[in-house]
């Protein structure tokens, strides 16, 4: 009978035979007059004592159960149902954007203009990386996003003054080979803007698509790790010449 309310066969079949009885009973009588297999009873008991529907007891060293009142086990079900109802009828129903497109984004007031945006939507973390110049002017935001409790985590190509919590600070080197001026910028791990100069003009992608989100993500993570690694083992990589021509190769 309970089938109809949405509980399960064996749930159904334990309810009635408990129901049925006029004395609370143990698993193994249970498991005789409800057919339910002994290795599944015990979990729907609990199913059934975690859901309202059952008391149990210990008497004599033997796990006893009993069913509610059949009343008492009828109100809880319709009071149950007229909340679901009007937690229904309350329910507002919008579906989540998904735009994997990417969109091209052309001159360097633009994308400033984008990024200023950007930052000042983040609502739970901001990842940055670019060179101090192109950062400098973007600190009092990122300042004040990490006072609103907002995580701020900053990669600079330079050295910069700033009151961020431990930013992480490249400085270049003159034999980087691949060390392009460029701007990440990655909100709530679900947007990002990457920026970057060909033939001396900024220009970039904006995407919200998830694949590139995560991509651009790790890569961000990956440039911070070398950044470290580079400056707390400088001295030691200084010294294998192959070791550091491949860092030189690198990006960051």
């Amino acid at each position: 009978m309970l089938q109809k309310f949405g509980f399960t066969q064996y749930e159904s079949q334990v309810f009635e035979v408990l129901t049925a009885s006029d004395e609370p009973l143990d698993a193994t009588t249970i498991v005789k007059y409800s057919r339910v297999p002994k290795s599944k009873v015990y979990e729907v008991l609990n199913r059934l004592i975690e859901k309202g529907l059952l008391k149990s007891s210990y008497t004599n060293r033997k796990k006893l159960y009993t069913a509610l009142p059949l009343d008492t086990t009828i109100r809880k079900l319709t009071a149950e149902f007229e909340e679901n109802v009007e937690e229904l009828k309350n329910k507002k129903y919008t579906l989540t954007p998904n735009d994997d497109r990417v969109w091209t984004i052309k001159n360097a007031t633009a994308i400033s203009s984008v990024t200023s945006d950007l930052l000042q939507q983040a609502q739970s973390s901001i990842y940055l990386s670019g060179w101090s110049d192109d950062l400098s002017p973007l600190l009092p935001t990122l300042e004040h996003k990490q006072q609103e409790g907002v995580t701020v985590e900053v990669l600079s190509v330079g050295e910069m003054e700033t009151k961020l919590t431990a930013p992480h600070v490249l400085v270049p080197d003159e034999n980087h080979e691949a060390l392009e001026r460029h701007q990440l910028i990655i909100i709530d791990e679900r947007e990002i803007l990457l920026a970057g100069v060909e033939q001396e003009e900024w220009q970039g992608i904006h995407t919200l698509s998830s694949p590139l989100v995560k991509f651009f993500t790790e890569f961000f993570f990956h440039d911070v790790a070398l950044t470290e690694i580079t400056r707390k083992y400088e001295d030691i990589l200084k010294e294998d010449e192959q070791l550091q021509s491949i860092l030189m190769k690198l990006r960051y």
